[in-house]
């Protein structure tokens, strides 16, 4: 049952968790995206609980009101020799000051280190891949300036169809993202999205997603 909640957003899977708080107890945040996070935690927690969830990236704390989707106990004892270890899906359900932002910024960062990391071990990859998802985070920038609907493009292995919509939602075979004119850097981010392997086209719709959400 969990794992069907963790495929219900698309997430960023972190390689090295991060130290997170929720109320006077610690977690690891093992996934996050823009909807909510997945944590590995000390004791048991319920559908429908609601706390604050707390953790630090460039020295600011990014803060959400969280509410319990789902939480089943994966170990115990745990390390402590005492205590149960869960793992808990939660939902986003408030940012406190400029934590969507801050989150936003975390996951497009983490992300063009994972695209730069394919660059450089794929043979004969072309110059500008790895800037897939730095004209990501500037289109949503463009998007916080804009308000012109979206664009879809779509790749059928060998070609890109472009079509305007009215829905921020992100095809399978593509991405979709805010109005934006500059051609030279959307043909960049075709291109990194042809170079990149299955997982990297799932972070470069997960980067886009966020960069048309809060609209």
């Amino acid at each position: 049952m969990l794992q069907s909640d963790r495929r219900e957003f698309q997430r960023l899977k972190l390689a090295k968790p991060i130290l997170a708080t929720f109320g006077s107890s610690n977690a690891l945040l093992l996934d996050v995206g823009k909807a909510g996070a997945f944590l590995e935690h000390y004791g048991t927690l319920n559908r429908g609980d609601r706390f604050n969830l707390t953790f630090r990236w460039q020295s600011q704390d990014i803060e959400f009101v969280c509410e319990v989707a789902r939480s089943e106990v994966v170990r115990t004892p745990g390390g402590d020799g005492k205590s149960m270890v869960s793992h808990t899906g939660v939902h986003f359900v408030e940012a406190i000051g400029r934590s969507a932002e801050l989150l936003q910024d975390l996951i497009t960062s983490f992300v063009t280190k994972i695209l730069e990391a394919q660059k450089e071990n794929a043979a004969g990859g072309g110059p500008g891949e790895s800037a897939g998802a730095t004209i990501l985070a500037r289109l949503g920038e463009a998007r916080r300036m804009r308000s012109r609907g979206y664009v879809k493009y779509t790749f059928d292995g060998r070609t890109w169809s472009k079509s305007a919509t009215d829905s921020p939602t992100q095809p399978p075979d593509g991405f979709t993202i805010a109005t934006h004119e500059d051609d030279a850097e959307i043909e960049k981010l075709c291109k990194t999205y042809e170079q990149a392997d299955e997982e990297g086209r799932r972070l470069i719709r997960l980067v886009a997603e966020i960069s048309v959400s809060n609209r």
